[in-house]
């Protein structure tokens, strides 16, 4: 079974994935840390050296190597699903789950938001919660193609994997396609 998460950062992906990973023993995998491993270089450092667009070609190559992996849990960054054929290549390959959360609770989750590079020039509380609007506004018709939403607003990562595992069923016996 191969599970996406896929959602705006600070939605708890990686968090969440970990937790749903090792509820059906497969290994989880943060595509962020593959392009960065890939690239030896920090996601902030990418987008500074070779621009969004430059990022978003690595993280391409990565979603379609994982497309093609061993079952597992996969947390994409917030904007793969908006870029070329990541979503398709996700949707055909495994189960995509849009983790939603109100817009005032994305932007408490990311705090100073210095680790988001779509957020570096968002100085103020106000300006981080106005761009976060903003990308949610235009990733949604992407995310609203996956295969199951689960609204995360005020749940612990506990209840959201729990949510997960529920809305996917269990996975097909070893052996079986599904």
């Amino acid at each position: 079974m191969r599970v996406w998460l896929v959602g705006m950062m600070g939605v708890g992906k990686s968090t969440v994935g970990q937790l749903v990973a090792s509820r059906l023993g497969v290994p989880f995998v943060d595509l962020d840390d593959r392009v960065e491993a890939a690239a030896h270089a920090t996601i902030a450092e990418l987008f500074a050296r070779e621009g969004e667009h430059g990022f978003r070609a690595r993280e391409a190559a990565e979603v379609a190597r994982a497309a093609h992996e061993a079952d597992a849990v996969i947390a994409v960054g917030g904007g793969a699903p908006c870029f070329g054929e990541n979503l398709t290549n996700m949707l055909s390959s495994g189960i995509v789950v849009w983790l939603s959360a109100p817009v005032d609770e994305l932007a408490a989750r990311v705090g100073d938001g210095t680790r988001r590079p779509l957020l570096a020039a968002a100085a103020t509380p106000a300006k981080r919660r106005e761009t976060i609007a903003r990308l949610l506004e235009a990733r949604t018709p992407y995310y609203a193609r996956a295969t199951v939403t689960i609204d995360t607003g005020g749940l612990p990562p506990s209840r959201v994997a729990s949510a997960v595992l529920d809305a996917i069923g269990p996975p097909a016996p070893h052996g079986t396609v599904a």
